[in-house]
């Protein structure tokens, strides 16, 4: 259960910044670890919550790029369910300047998992194909905006029609409804039979096989999360016959070090995007943070479209 509690103002560290939060992102890890299926790290804060926006109210030592009032984003370890909370001054953004700071809160998480996986383990490139499942979730629609913004061909899969509008609204090529069409079927036929280049999955299951007969040559797949399970009979043969790459990666157990580079390459090669009017916040419903438990009973409905935020 989710009930609100009090702690002390926690003080920021060597490194760090104290934020006062005006917002928090729910994320589905947050709702697997309530149910205890998402380990905190040894010695991590037990209060959910991994990414937050809101103004530095106090810097650690050792601290020079963040001042007292700079609205900011910051991913987070945990403890982005507070009204403060201390953070790696590394690990923060300036929240967008054409972004509510509210809706700030809803960035860190989703386009890091983006970015880490999209661009740096596949690699992804202007002109190749791209496929994501889940295209209406935060991940998915910052994947969809970002592929389109380095100039990929997108498609995106989703559960209903209006998800699939919501797809091609943020930019997708085409959105392929999976209770009524073969995503299959669909990606091959938009490659004239050759496959798509990369595909981002975090549904894992049964969409194994058939993502590894989708890939062209040299295609790449990576999972960020495997709702539909971990265990799946497929045919690897196709990933030696195709020199195919197999890969996934998590985000919450990477050092301060790996986030910060993260961080750093969104600000200098993403951040730019949000002034160019390239990319667009994505909320879809914001609870305030006393009504957590039913931000996360949304979020297991899997009803929304976007983020879901919690608000001080």
């Amino acid at each position: 259960m989710l009930v609100p509690a009090t702690r002390p103002v926690p003080e920021p560290k060597t490194g760090e910044v104290l934020i006062r939060i005006a917002a928090a992102g729910v994320n589905r890890a947050d709702c697997l670890q309530r149910m205890g299926r998402y380990p905190m790290p040894s010695g991590a804060s037990d209060i959910p919550g991994l990414e937050c926006s809101g103004t530095v109210v106090k810097t650690g030592e050792e601290v020079s790029q963040w001042q007292i009032g700079d609205r900011l984003c910051a991913l987070m370890v945990a403890d982005g369910y507070s009204e403060y909370a201390a953070v790696p001054a590394v690990q923060c953004l300036p929240a967008p300047e054409n972004v509510s700071l509210v809706d700030a809160a809803g960035l860190p998480e989703t386009f890091s998992t983006v970015w880490t996986n999209v661009f740096e383990r596949m690699r992804l490139r202007s002109g190749e194909v791209f496929l994501v499942q889940g295209g209406t979730s935060g991940i998915g629609i910052t994947a969809i905006q970002l592929a389109k913004a380095f100039g990929a061909k997108v498609l995106a899969t989703a559960g209903t029609d209006e998800k699939c509008r919501a797809c091609l609204d943020y930019g997708a090529d085409v959105a392929i409804n999976y209770r009524t069409q073969d995503f299959l079927q669909v990606g091959k036929e938009f490659t004239g039979g050759r496959g798509v280049d990369a595909i981002l999955d975090m549904v894992g299951g049964s969409y194994i096989p058939p993502q590894l007969e989708l890939l062209a040559r040299e295609g790449r797949l990576c999972f960020v999360a495997l709702m539909q399970g971990a265990k799946v009979e497929a045919d690897f043969g196709l990933v030696q016959r195709k020199h195919l790459t197999v890969t996934g990666s998590t985000l919450r157990s990477r050092s301060i070090d790996e986030k910060a580079a993260i961080i750093a390459a969104l600000k200098e090669k993403v951040w730019p995007l949000w002034a160019a009017g390239r990319l667009r916040p994505f909320t879809y419903r914001k609870f305030p943070l006393t009504e957590a438990a039913e931000a996360h009973r949304l979020m297991e409905s899997s009803r929304h479209i976007g983020k879901i935020l919690l608000v001080l």
